[in-house]
């Protein structure tokens, strides 16, 4: 087992310093040898890199996911950078997480966990903090298995099968399980609501167009530049979780369409969070036409891409007509701009797909994109006498009132479990 370690400077006493950990385990498994990916969600969940560590085995420690000697090579950085916790780019097993963090001294969190932690902070509407209390539900429930170590099972006595700490998993279980059914009660409220403004917008005919992406490509930005909004867009990952969506006039056709802004994709996205956004990413999966946002500027585009196109995949959206939006040409040195601000490529199963060059940022390209749009509702036969959506009827931030609202989105905590 081979390894390379990095070291950054310390940040400031006030940042939460970290150390990243990744480890590559060969062909067929995703890795990141940069571990910058890890390194801006750190950032987006408020914690500063201070090194940076790669490990290379053929498959993961069954107690330290690691090994004992890259564990202790880790613990001399925690000491030495001070560090308050350790991030691992994979996901990691509850008593690898355990012993981690008995040997480390600070908590440990891996890749499923810090995603968590970002769509907790960033989810703003009702809707979204459901789905993402059930994604953490969810993932608190694998992790409660002799996480109670004060409460250990006692053995030995005629008839003893069990002790306190057997009967405290069992408790906290039944408890993240009430909780658990809750939040699905209330979401299925949520998507009743979404379901009912889906369908009056089929009832008008609608051509509906949403924006699909990797995390960071831009979305947003191209969402405001398009229907001149002003949804939240910034440079770091999942900077919106919430679906939007507006009005977009299209000039060429006298018409207008729904444009919806969805959450983004990342590379191993955890599958629970998939199943728990399934209502927002469903406004994808029911769409006319998907943009497909790529950032030209990324050097790992193409990986990007294809895990867009896996999760579309999975959500059912694999067929829909899409059109390939490559963003930030500005970031592009002029040699690397292309030659034409719109093409055609192939995609698998030799869908011949149009693809075209914009800058959300200058608004280069957008009246191509536009036409883009128009070309594709005839390519679809839809009609273009389609009718204008009023602000009312485009705006879908979901006001659905529960009095129990506060109590369903709270955090579920290891300390409520303990009460």
């Amino acid at each position: 087992m081979s390894s390379s370690t990095n070291s950054a400077a310390t940040p400031p006493p006030e940042a939460a310093r970290a150390i990243l950990v990744g480890v590559d385990f060969g062909r067929g498994a995703a890795f990141d040898p940069t571990l910058d990916e890890l390194a801006l969600l750190a950032e987006s969940a408020g914690d500063t890199p201070v090194a940076r560590v790669i490990a290379r085995r053929k498959a993961p420690d069954a107690a330290l996911f690691v090994g004992s000697g890259k564990a202790d090579e880790i613990k001399l950085l925690v000491q030495a950078h001070e560090a308050h916790t350790v991030l691992f780019d994979q996901a990691i097993s509850p008593a690898q997480q355990r012993n981690l963090e008995r040997l480390l001294g600070v908590p440990v969190a891996d890749r499923t966990a810090l995603i968590l932690e970002i769509f907790a902070a960033r989810a703003q509407s009702f809707e979204g903090k459901l789905q993402v209390e059930l994604a953490r539900l969810q993932y608190l429930a694998t992790r409660l298995v002799r996480r109670w170590s004060h409460l250990e099972r006692q053995s030995g006595g005629i008839g003893m099968r069990g002790g306190p700490g057997e009967a405290q998993i069992e408790l906290d279980r039944r408890m993240i399980d009430d909780r658990i059914k809750a939040t699905k009660e209330r979401l299925k409220k949520v998507q009743r609501q979404r379901s009912t403004q889906q369908r009056a917008r089929q009832r008008n005919g609608v051509f509906r167009v949403s924006l699909v992406g990797y995390t960071n490509a831009g979305k947003s930005t191209l969402f405001n530049a398009l229907v001149k909004a002003r949804t939240y867009a910034a440079d770091q990952l999942f900077a919106t979780l919430d679906t939007t969506t507006r009005s977009l006039y299209l000039e060429q056709a006298g018409t207008s369409v729904s444009l919806s802004d969805t959450v983004g994709f990342i590379r191993d996205l955890p599958h629970k969070l998939v199943e728990a956004f399934r209502a927002t990413l469903q406004e994808a999966a029911d769409a006319d036409l998907l943009l497909h946002v790529i950032d030209a500027a990324s050097p790992v585009l193409d990986e990007q891409r294809e895990e867009v196109e896996r999760v579309l995949a999975e959500i059912g959206a694999a067929d829909i007509p899409q059109i390939l939006v490559y963003n930030k040409q500005d970031m592009l040195e002029e040699s690397q701009r292309p030659r034409s601000p719109q093409d055609w490529v192939e995609r698998d199963g030799g869908v011949r797909t149009p693809r075209v060059f914009v800058s959300a940022l200058d608004g280069s390209g957008l009246d191509v994109l536009r036409a883009q749009i128009v070309e594709a509702m005839r390519g679809q036969n839809v009609g273009l006498n389609l009718q204008d959506l009023t602000p009312a009827d485009g705006a879908e931030h979901l006001d659905v009132q529960d009095e129990d609202a506060a109590a369903a989105t709270a955090p579920f905590t290891e300390q409520q479990a303990r009460a």
